[in-house]
């Protein structure tokens, strides 16, 4: 029987485990990427590991979410990224250099490789052929030691695309096909690997865009083959002697299949306040439109841009839209400035903002209130844009700039611009000049936002205390940390705790601590779903500085259920869906026998408010129970260097 592409390049870098489908493996981590706003609490972990140096094949750190410096805390913490990353064997990605995702794609992801990186869009990568999950900080702290990353072998899906794509119809169009289909839950310790004849119609570029938003499918990674098309990207970017033809056998079995026509769809919006909630855009047609928004990691690239600004050309923006466009790196701002495009964004009205993460995530460029703002990013989470009233919805490059002209929902398939001729160069123009190597020479600067990650403590014998929060489903990690003007916070874990459900009960914090204060243990009572979105392991760090000691869900998102075992919190799903209903905030609660229940993976959770047994489940591998024992995974890994 033949292998799935995905089984191929786990078998080359597997250290541990069978390749079975539900079983625990651990594989080698050859590349890892974080960026700044995960990536100080990473370099943090990864100096308490006591070591001198990273030992995978390559590290980057990049500068992309934080880069408008309001306050000094920002810089401080990217000057302690720059001279980590000196330190330690990092390369180090300066401010407006780009977004890590589009960055790693130009200038270092390879078919076949394993990327590991602190940001949930690190599948990106899989447009390349690049084995690329996204993880917590404290996971790629570890890989960057050199120690195995450790996941559920997934189970594959086969996305078989036939036909092309119809002009003013994208590759956005066609990851939000997928997330009509299969949602944002329920996906979890899935690959979604792309195959048939319509592959070789999508250049690399499109084929990111469709593995970045694969997350929000939930999926552990996308993959692409690595074909011709993938050579011919990376000989525009100088790096062709990196290409290995990677695809499936011809009787590789899969686990699923989900057929698309390509020829066949037509441009959709994924409306607020999901990624999943999809409808035509012919549907939404007249609706207003205050602002629209082109880049984010998912639409900023050279030919992302091009097509939008073909739309644009001519035309001027109209009055009632605020208009931004942020290439997704410094690549694609020079060649857009040395052949036109840039200029005909800027006549058309169009506000050219930093190649960076930026608007993504609620950084700058808040909507008005109660505004509809078009968005050519990945994620349309409530109150994620910094306004919480505004109406985000989740568009292609091609319906973004032809609604900016109109002023309306537009399908742009009523432009009568020419986009057959737009495609990727032939040779890119490359310039690294803003990647600094290594010296290993430098003094760590640490700034006084700067503290230490706070370590857990083991799981004790009595775990009693309140649901110090009820929430309902589809909680992410923003509703649980706000990014933002909170995100600056993320190297202060005190101050930041200060803000964990702000959104949701701006009280829960204080309400936590000081059952923290009185010795009691904290739990957390979701629905399904919890945890989706981001990799920011903060949204396990901050709960569990606050006292947190269990999350007791219907389900869990993979990325955070790593992240709450990780930091010693224990991830638990009702046996019975129904016993969600009847735990309510406030209630006290007890885990009966904690520590041998943590054996056998069974826990009875008893409400005495109630006068309740209620049924649970550990959600944890036998790996992540050990870590659980001790207090989470760098109590584990210190103590067992010590010894």
């Amino acid at each position: 029987m033949g292998q799935t592409q995905c089984y191929k390049i786990l078998s080359k870098h597997l250290v541990s485990g069978t390749l079975k489908q539900g079983e625990s493996i651990s594989i080698r981590i050859d590349q890892t990427l974080t960026q700044d706003a995960t990536g100080t609490m990473a370099y943090l972990e990864f100096e308490s590991l006591g070591l001198d140096r990273v030992r995978n094949e390559l590290a980057v750190s990049y500068v992309d979410h934080n880069t408008v410096q309001v306050g000094f805390e920002n810089a401080d913490d990217h000057e302690y990224l720059r001279t980590v990353a000196d330190r330690k064997g990092v390369i180090y990605s300066r401010a407006g250099n780009g977004i890590c995702h589009q960055v790693h794609l130009e200038r270092f992801a390879l078919p076949g490789k394993t990327l590991l990186g602190s940001d949930s869009h690190t599948p990106t990568a899989g447009g390349m052929g690049s084995f690329a999950a996204g993880a917590g900080g404290l996971d790629v702290a570890l890989a960057m030691a050199g120690i195995p990353f450790s996941l559920i072998c997934p189970r594959v899906v086969e996305i078989r695309l036939h036909g092309s794509l119809k002009p003013f119809v994208s590759a956005k169009d066609v990851i939000l096909h997928v997330l009509e289909h299969f949602g944002v839950k329920g996906n979890v310790n899935t690959v979604f690997e792309y195959t048939g004849d319509g592959v070789k119609t999508l250049s690399v570029p499109e084929r990111a865009t469709i593995a970045n938003m694969g997350a929000e499918c939930g999926v552990t990674t996308s993959l692409f083959p690595a074909d011709e098309n993938t050579r011919a990207f990376l000989r525009s970017q100088g790096r062709e002697d990196g290409f290995v033809e990677l695809r499936a056998d011809d009787d590789a079995i899969y686990d699923d299949l989900f057929e698309i026509d390509l020829s066949q769809l037509e441009p959709l919006a994924a409306c607020p306040h999901s990624p999943g909630n999809i409808k035509k855009v012919s549907e939404l047609e007249g609706m207003a439109v205050n602002q629209v928004l082109i880049g984010s990691c998912t639409n900023s690239s050279y030919t992302d841009l091009k097509k939008a600004a073909a739309i644009l050309k001519g035309h001027t923006v109209s009055p009632s839209v605020s208009l931004g466009v942020a290439p997704g790196s410094r690549e694609v701002l020079m060649m857009i400035t040395e052949d036109g495009t840039l200029e005909t964004l800027i006549k058309a009205g169009a506000r050219i903002l930093e190649s960076a993460c930026g608007f993504c995530i609620g950084n700058h460029q808040s909507p008005g209130t109660e505004s509809v703002s078009l968005r050519t990013s990945n994620r349309n989470f409530y109150a994620r844009s910094g306004t919480a009233s505004a109406s985000l919805y989740l568009v292609s490059p091609e319906t973004a700039a032809a609604s900016a002209i109109m002023g309306v929902f537009t399908d742009p398939r009523a432009c009568d611009a020419d986009l057959s001729e737009i495609k990727m160069p032939e040779k890119c123009l490359v310039d690294d000049s803003m990647f600094i190597h290594p010296s290993y020479s430098l003094e760590i600067k640490r700034g006084p936002n700067i503290g230490q990650p706070p370590k857990n403590t083991a799981l004790p014998e009595t775990v009693k205390g309140h649901a110090v929060i009820k929430v309902g489903d589809k909680i992410t990690t923003d509703h649980i940390m706000p990014a933002g003007a909170r995100l600056k916070y993320r190297s202060n874990i005190p101050r930041y705790a200060e803000f964990v459900f702000e959104s949701v009960d701006p009280a829960f914090a204080e309400r936590a601590a000081s059952l923290r204060d009185k010795g009691e243990c904290g739990f957390i009572i979701a629905g399904a779903s919890y945890g989706q979105g981001s990799s920011r392991e903060h949204a396990a760090i901050c709960p569990m500085y606050l006292g947190i000691r269990a999350v007791v869900a219907v389900s869990i998102e993979r990325i955070h259920q790593a992240n709450l075992c990780n930091f010693g919190i224990l991830p638990l799903l009702f046996d019975n869906e129904d016993d969600y209903r009847k735990v309510e905030q406030g209630d006290e609660l007890e885990l009966l026998s904690p520590l041998s229940s943590l054996e056998s993976g069974k826990f009875i959770l008893h409400d005495a408010t109630k006068n309740l047994d209620i049924p649970l489940s550990l959600f944890a591998s036998e790996e992540q129970k050990a870590m659980l024992r001790v207090g989470g995974r760098l109590n584990e890994v210190i103590h067992a260097d010590q010894n």
